[in-house]
């Protein structure tokens, strides 16, 4: 067993903080480096400021690793709904996974293949596997020859309406049960007939500029600045950046070359002059040897979760209250060119879009031209202002109709 991790609270000057004590281990001063925690010499311990969000943070970092005591300190409350609502999916789901018939598992093992013959990304195959395993558990054992429609339409009714799958989730569904006809012609399900709901056409969340500003100074750990800064100067996905190789980018050119982007097509993104200074200081400390950001393990990418928990803690002491996701960083650059007037076709190259009308959705939430736009109402004010016009009351109160 390793060494234990010890979690209390103390106070460091006016603030409260949490205490993370544990005898000396290179792997766990990783982890503590990684949640943003700092040494204090006086103290002897790691600290970091006290919140619910840190405390769960904390106990799921090293919960992986070893045994969390909680001395004077509450344990974290209980999940949200919906992620507590997951795991008990994930946990139902590996259970009955295990009792599938060997049959079931040869099928599931021959999807998973054909999946990749297609050349589709791991990231697609998971999530296709998921659902086709849970569609797998729900037939109990039924034949593949002997499904039908039906069969889709009670699973969608049964599951996927019960765990309230989203729109999109549920377009995922239905993908991978098409992939799954195809790879087993002998089934009854006929693609052509299976529809998809429509896709929500929701505007994107942008942060303003002085929001940005904000969220980089409250992120006060070098790594996960250097993180933020680079997922909004180049615009970046967080896939894009998890597995963002040190050998290509080019600091001197100002370029970076993301191999094998979204729909496996590569591309160049500009690096910002401010960004350099970062980068080269963020190089000194931390010295990672493959991946721009890596994990635990040197050589190893770095987690996605990681980026969205330090994410979630930076808002909120940078008091931004909208849903920030990394994704919303990119948003956020892609608003904020077109704003200062950079061509959109220049946007759609730089965000690898392969249609321009998936980059047009910025022209909805771009300030630009909209703040040209003069209401109507303020142009009536002006006529009845007007030289010409005798009634010269601008005032819009009750007793000016």
């Amino acid at each position: 067993m390793r060494k234990q991790v010890i979690l209390s609270r103390g106070m460091i000057g006016k603030q409260q903080k949490i205490f993370i004590s544990f005898q000396y281990d290179q792997e766990f001063i990783d982890v503590a480096r990684h949640l943003g925690a700092f040494w204090s010499s006086s103290e002897g311990v790691w600290h970091i400021p006290y919140s619910k969000q840190a405390l769960e943070d904390i106990h799921r970092s090293y919960g992986r690793l070893t045994q969390v005591v909680f001395k004077d300190l509450g344990r974290p409350e209980q999940l949200p709904e919906k992620q507590h609502r997951d795991q008990l999916v994930k946990r139902q789901r590996e259970v009955k996974a295990k009792a599938l018939s060997n049959i079931d598992k040869a099928n599931l093992r021959g999807y998973v293949k054909f999946l990749r013959g297609k050349v589709l990304s791991e990231s697609t195959v998971r999530t296709y596997y998921v659902h086709i395993l849970d569609f797998t558990i729900y037939l109990k054992g039924k034949p593949v020859a002997e499904l039908v429609n039906r069969d889709v339409e009670k699973f969608v009714e049964d599951v996927c309406v019960e765990r309230r799958y989203s729109v999109s989730t549920h377009r995922q569904v239905i993908s991978a049960i098409k992939q799954f006809a195809s790879f087993n012609k002998e089934c009854g399900i006929e693609n052509l007939s299976l529809e998809r709901p429509r896709k929500s056409r929701f505007l994107p969340t942008v942060l303003s500029k002085q929001e940005v500003i904000d969220l980089l100074r409250n992120t006060r750990n070098t790594k996960h600045k250097a993180i933020l800064a680079l997922l909004y100067s180049s615009g970046l996905r967080i896939g894009e950046l998890i597995n963002l190789e040190l050998h290509d980018i080019d600091a001197d050119r100002k370029q970076i070359f993301i191999r094998s982007g979204k729909g496996r097509k590569d591309r160049y993104v500009i690096m910002a002059e401010s960004f350099r200074q970062l980068f080269h200081g963020y190089l000194m400390t931390y010295r990672p040897l493959r991946y721009f950001v890596e994990g635990n393990s040197p050589g190893q990418p770095y987690s996605p979760v990681s980026v969205r928990s330090f994410l979630k803690r930076s808002c909120k002491l940078a008091r931004i209250n909208k849903n920030v996701t990394p994704h919303t960083l990119r948003h956020s650059y892609a608003t904020h060119l077109l704003e200062q007037g950079v061509d959109l076709r220049y946007i759609q190259e730089l965000l690898g879009h392969s249609r321009p009308e998936t980059t047009m959705i910025y022209t909805h939430v771009s300030k630009k031209d909209m703040l040209k736009i003069e209401s109507p109402l303020d142009t009536l004010l002006k006529q009845m202002t007007s030289p010409q016009n005798k009634n010269n009351n601008p005032s819009i109160s009750r007793d000016s109709f």
